[in-house]
């Protein structure tokens, strides 16, 4: 076990010495493996993990996921999702922030990245905010935590990547992500209540749009619902697999595109050359972490630490808050993705060995990675939004998202304390 927490240890500083986590994971396994077994099984090992990598029928549905939201990004749906919101919600106080997060919720359904998600939001929300006199604090606010919600509502490219780690249903996961995905939505719209109750002059009220508007705002996302419906509805129902929905949703989605009129060579070619970017950053990184993996079950580390845990004999869900709290310290410095590949395989062999659901699992250490997401000082998506909105001071952006951590803290203690919530749907696939 010592060498496995040498092992770490010497990860996280390399990631601190600014080397990309996927060759600090790939370079600290494959010396490992050198030391334990020898250079020429190490090297083996390297060439494995990618052939199996790059053959994984699983993954085929990473690229293809990536491609659909880009697509969906370029259609213009996400103007119409905050359109259509702030249509419903737009004369309530802090009704255009609320309208901000149903929007980031309804385009996450369909992009499945929480960076892309509060880029675009950003750039659609932020000038309609401002125009009404919103403070610049509660509406980044609004945005970055709202983008969180990019990586738990199904697709999720970050689901899949757990799955296929934690050897999970990828179809039972995204269903699982739906019911706490929603419940992020009502707990952002509470923190947005809380904020202007308390300084009405952070969210003025806005128009109140007729119905006629509303129905005609609501008529121009029948997209996002189809694809939503198609795509996840398909996996729940047993329909296709989640390889053939990434493929359907693309195609949906590039549909979408040409009809909007959104499309033509050149962007074609850019939007592929996205993809191909983002895919290739996703497959290096967990290459490098199931090298590492493979390591950290080699020094069989993951097996003593859920003997050691069963000897102190102490209540499971102590060891659960444990390591709550420890990826809520990871995420103060380590980004989102890299943080769930790297603590993954230490993890679920001790919370599978304690009789926990591993797909209950997978939802909690997703809403806390949402958490980190806008947890100082590396915040994923509040230093995106600090990229797009270069007017704004990443310290004013922080104490935005501060209601919205709170409101993430409570939605992961009723997400611990009553597993029904990220079951029940899961439970009907069966």
């Amino acid at each position: 076990m010592l060498d496995a927490a040498i092992a770490f240890v010497i990860v996280i500083s390399l990631v601190f010495a600014r080397v990309p986590i996927a060759f600090a994971m790939a370079a600290v396994g494959t010396l490992g493996f050198a030391m334990e077994r020898g250079w020429d099984p190490a090297i083996a090992i390297v060439g494995e993990k990618a052939r199996r990598a790059a053959l994984n029928d699983d993954l085929a549905v990473v690229p293809l996921f990536i491609l659909m939201g880009v697509f969906v990004g370029r259609a213009g749906l996400s103007e119409k999702l905050y359109a259509a919101s702030n249509a419903f919600l737009g004369h309530l106080r802090g009704g255009l922030a609320m309208a901000t997060v149903v929007a980031c919720g309804g385009f996450s359904a369909i992009c499945g990245s929480s960076l892309a998600t509060a880029a675009t939001m950003a750039k659609v929300a932020m000038p309609s905010m401002r125009r009404y006199g919103y403070n610049d604090r509660l509406a980044a606010g609004a945005i970055a935590a709202g983008g969180t919600l990019g990586i738990l509502i199904p697709p999720s490219v970050i689901l899949v990547l757990y799955g296929i780690m934690a050897r999970q249903d990828v179809g039972k996961l995204f269903a699982a992500g739906i019911l706490p995905g929603l419940l992020g939505v009502l707990c952002y719209l509470g923190a947005v209540r809380f904020v202007v109750a308390r300084r009405p002059a952070y969210g003025p009220v806005g128009e109140r749009t007729p119905w006629a508007g509303r129905w005609r705002a609501m008529s121009q996302v029948w997209g996002v619902a189809a694809l939503f419906v198609l795509v996840i509805g398909g996996i729940y129902l047993g329909i296709f697999t989640p390889s053939e929905a990434g493929g359907i949703g693309a195609f949906g989605a590039f549909l979408f595109a040409v009809l909007g009129r959104q499309l033509n060579w050149s962007r074609l070619f850019g939007i592929l050359a996205e993809t191909a970017v983002t895919a290739s950053m996703l497959f290096f990184v967990l290459i490098g972490a199931l090298i590492f993996a493979d390591y950290i079950n080699e020094t069989n580390m993951p097996n003593q630490l859920a003997d050691l845990i069963k000897a102190l004999n102490v209540q499971p869900m102590v060891v659960i808050l444990v390591i709550l709290l420890i990826y809520l310290g990871l995420g103060c410095v380590f980004e989102s993705l890299s943080m769930l590949l790297l603590t993954v395989p230490v993890f679920v062999p001790i919370v599978s060995a304690l009789d926990f659901n591993l797909i209950w699992f997978g939802i909690i250490i997703v809403v806390v990675t949402e958490i980190s997401l806008i947890t100082p000082p590396i915040g994923m998506n509040v230093f995106v939004l600090r990229g797009v909105l270069k007017d704004v001071p990443t310290g004013a952006i922080f104490a935005g998202v501060t209601p919205f951590w709170v409101a993430d803290i409570i939605r992961l203690g009723l997400l611990v304390l009553i597993p029904w919530i990220s079951l029940f749907l899961p439970s009907m696939m069966d």
